[in-house]
């Protein structure tokens, strides 16, 4: 199992979520934005911004998502 944190997915905030593969990183993440989405967080809602302008570009977010599958990879397992 490994951490992250919504900032180093891309996120607002410190929270940290735990799990086993980057996709279950990647959705645990995802639900989290939606959460912040709904209750309108503003911090939350620009970096939503800064993701919408990245993905404009299929080769830029292409390359974020590896970053960030490299990242989760390179991460200690914390058992």
């Amino acid at each position: 199992m490994k951490t992250m944190t919504c900032r180093q997915l891309g996120g607002a905030c410190e929270l940290t979520f735990h799990a086993n593969t980057f996709d279950e990183m990647a959705e645990l993440s995802k639900n989290h934005g939606m959460e912040m989405f709904q209750k309108k967080d503003p911090a939350h809602l620009k970096a939503m911004e800064e993701m919408q302008q990245l993905m404009q570009s299929p080769e830029a977010l292409k390359k974020w998502f590896d970053d960030k599958r490299r990242e989760f990879d390179a991460l200690p397992d914390n058992q």
